[in-house]
């Protein structure tokens, strides 16, 4: 069977479009579309209550945000940041841009996060923070990366470009490290068609942000320091006030389906489904499966075979960051034991996970991963 509609990995939340008009004549009657207007203002604060933090600075994007993130922590020039290479791109590219080094480490084979029991021993004098990943929705090991980090004095900086809203033992995930970063990029639970934001405990870095985020000007006559723009403008913030109101339905309907999945596919030999650990809400963002080696045929095939049915899976993150042309040929980054990152990058698929999915796609997805667990013989 060939669905006819391609059916991607996400598919963004948009609000209703008579509601965002009447956000969009607000904007045209003030005349206000971008610096921190009315709209901009709302929604800074009222994420402060949803993600349960005490300053939030919006950004247009989540690369812009991490960036200044790692910038606003005045990290020795050419320090080294141990972080994981099971990510996006733009997690060791934001180190590299800010004249540090990323340097690799292993990752957990259950939640994919950065190994916090392999950190320790790539610390170096030279070593100045830490950037955990929180992936797919699971959250790094916060409460050893802390004690690590106060150990030796690091610095810790989260992507948690997937876990927006989500809490540990009843704590927003925007509480842990120094400086967390979120995304609010299309494809993410929570949207404002591009954007970001990061959360932080620190009442010293709301002004070194905003000067940061807004080139470094205090008023008319003063620019304080050297920065860029990162601003969000009054048409991404409206469409993130419209989303606050529909997010949490739309993990309801994500609920079900990873219910759907987890029914039709947990029986199957040869896939793991991981867990999310004890203690911790689910951000609902994506929903991966592992395809291990005693299945007949490997992930790259599934994937190929999904693709011809118009069923567009990820291969999340593959290639890992340090197969990158610009990372691995670069002797100035260290590259660990990525022993696990190197199995798992060949294995993981993320398979199309958003509320509107209808069942009969469910079941032919489902389908076609069981019939595919029959084959005896495995293809090479």
């Amino acid at each position: 069977m060939s669905i006819k509609k391609k059916i991607y990995v996400t598919e963004p939340l948009l609000p209703n479009l008579e509601d965002f008009n009447v956000y969009l004549k607000d904007i045209w009657d003030s005349k206000w579309i971008t610096n921190m207007g009315d709209k901009h203002n709302l929604l800074e604060n009222r994420l402060k209550e949803v993600l349960k933090v005490n300053n939030v600075s919006l950004f247009n994007n989540g690369t812009i945000a991490l960036l200044v993130a790692i910038k606003a922590l005045e990290l020795p020039y050419g320090s080294e940041v141990i972080t994981t290479p099971f990510t996006f791109a733009a997690t060791p590219h934001c180190i590299s841009w800010n004249g540090l080094k990323p340097v690799f480490c292993d990752i957990e084979p259950d939640t994919m996060t950065i190994d916090a029991d392999k950190i320790e021993r790539m610390i170096t004098p030279n070593t100045s923070a830490i950037l955990g990943v929180h992936v797919y929705g699971f959250p790094c090991h916060v409460e050893k990366i802390d004690k690590i980090a106060k150990k030796y004095n690091l610095k810790v900086i989260y992507d948690g470009a997937h876990v927006f809203s989500t809490e540990i033992n009843g704590k927003s995930i925007g509480n842990f490290g120094d400086i967390t970063m979120f995304s609010f990029h299309a494809t993410k639970l929570f949207n404002t068609i591009e954007g970001g934001c990061l959360t932080y405990n620190n009442p010293n870095l709301v002004r070194k942000i905003y000067n940061l985020r807004n080139f470094g000007i205090q008023s008319e006559e003063l620019v304080e320091e050297v920065g860029i723009n990162g601003k969000m403008n009054e048409l991404q913030a409206c469409m993130g006030l419209l989303n606050l109101e529909l997010y949490k339905e739309e993990q309801l309907k994500r609920k079900r389906v990873k219910a759907f999945y987890d029914k039709n596919l947990s029986s199957i030999k040869g896939i793991r489904i991981p867990k999310m650990p004890e203690n911790t809400t689910n951000s609902y963002q994506y929903y991966p499966i592992i395809i291990e080696d005693d299945y007949p045929i490997s992930r790259n095939e599934l994937y190929d075979k999904f693709k011809l049915i118009n069923i567009m899976t990820r291969k999340y993150f593959y290639p890992a960051c340090s197969d990158y042309e610009c990372y691995k040929n670069n002797l100035d980054v260290k590259l660990s034991d990525l022993s696990v990152v190197n199995d798992l990058k060949n294995k993981v698929l993320c398979l199309p996970f958003y509320g509107s999915l209808e069942e009969s796609v469910l079941n032919e997805i489902c389908e076609v991963l069981n019939n595919e667990a029959k084959v005896r013989t495995k293809i090479y």
